[in-house]
């Protein structure tokens, strides 16, 4: 779809998610054992036939890169577009901190958006566990004529949320700001089809007035000066990631059947980089129950309703349940984990005890050794 350009917001540490983000930004966290959160926005722009994107970053943002390469995993890796990382060229020197809003993270590119070629924008959150039909998306929107679609979710999200107040005309005509349950209107997951034209209008004057919040500043004036935001209803799995608990309870979420059917279904593949890695190798006396487990481990003890990145060992007599075990972490002899976040080559030593709760999981930070 050369009408249509992908721009996701990947700069958010998410001050929420705590340790997990100390070196990462949020987009980039592992999940579901062998994916990383910005693969689904990516893969759903490409299943839409959007192959130029460009990735807005602030810092903290290694690990994007070594995952994103030359955006090939996503057919993206093109000589001319193609998928495109953009730090933040475009702030005053003096400017050391993260983005104030979603508009001020578009000023810092405003460079690169006002040379897209294309007359819609696709803007997504690499911190978003969805899958959205963005075809679908499109078609409503281009059937509508609308400026901008909202895409929303009829769920309620568990962190502070903007509804849009939907009229009989399918469009909504107002919103409110900062909601924490469920009420009135649809949720937004803060993903939106908008035409460039409007989006730099947008863009110029709120840098002209010091505004920075797309919502707040932004959507709202568009709303009060007559302006009419179209809503697309994405029926399945939905989860912007906010806090260790969301991350947590998401991974949870895709031991259930029904859940994972929601994120991965056959018709969108979700995409991701490749890594190439031996089986998995189950001892004699091993034991896994309702576990996702990637190549490369060596489960000797007990795993249950784990999630099990690659490279992993778990040594015999070890007993695990409700744990997120990421890449290359040793779990020694002994050692009893329940509701933990093990980061990236953490080691625990034998016999140690480690219990969390699902509403507050332990998280061990990446390259801990207790």
């Amino acid at each position: 779809m050369s009408d249509f350009h992908g721009i996701i917001f990947a700069y958010g540490a998410v001050p929420e998610l705590g340790e997990l983000v100390k070196k990462r930004t949020a987009s980039s966290l592992p999940f579901c054992g062998r994916y990383r959160l910005i693969d689904f926005a990516l893969s759903s722009l490409m299943n839409a036939g959007i192959h130029d994107v460009g990735v807005i970053m602030r810092r903290d943002y290694q690990s994007l890169l070594d995952h994103l390469a030359s955006g090939k995993d996503w057919d993206m890796g093109r000589r001319i577009g193609g998928l495109r990382m953009l730090p933040p060229f475009g702030l005053p020197e003096y400017h050391r901190g993260d983005y104030t809003g979603t508009i001020e993270a578009l000023n810092a590119v405003s460079t690169y958006i006002n040379d897209i070629n294309a007359k819609y924008i696709v803007m997504m959150h690499g911190n978003t566990a969805a899958n959205i039909d963005l075809r679908a998306a499109i078609r409503q929107h281009l059937r509508t004529g609308a400026e901008i679609t909202a895409i929303c979710t009829e769920d309620t999200p568990d962190y502070n949320h903007h509804r849009y107040i939907v009229g009989e005309d399918g469009f909504a005509h107002s919103m409110i700001f900062n909601q924490t349950t469920a009420g009135e209107g649809a949720a937004s997951l803060e993903a939106y089809i908008i035409s460039k034209e409007l989006l730099l209008r947008m863009m110029e004057t709120c840098k002209a007035e010091n505004h920075y919040h797309f919502h707040r500043d932004a959507i709202a004036a568009y709303l009060a000066n007559g302006g009419r935001v179209g809503v697309y209803y994405h029926r399945g799995y939905g989860k912007r990631i906010m806090s260790t608990q969301s991350y947590f309870a998401a991974n949870m979420d895709m031991l259930k059947g029904e859940k994972r059917a929601e994120l991965f279904p056959p018709e969108r593949p979700v995409r991701t980089k490749t890594h190439e890695d031996v089986s998995t190798y189950y001892a004699e006396g091993s034991k896994a129950a309702n576990c996702l487990v990637s190549d490369g481990c060596i489960i000797e003890g007990e795993i249950e309703n784990c999630i099990i990145s690659s490279d992993v060992r778990i040594s015999r007599g070890a007993k695990l349940s409700g744990c997120v075990i990421m890449r290359g972490v040793q779990i020694a002899e002994g050692v009893m984990m329940k509701n933990v976040i093990a980061d990236k080559v953490s080691e625990a030593s034998a016999f140690q005890t480690i219990m969390g709760s699902e509403k507050l999981p332990v998280v061990l930070p990446k390259g801990t050794k207790i």
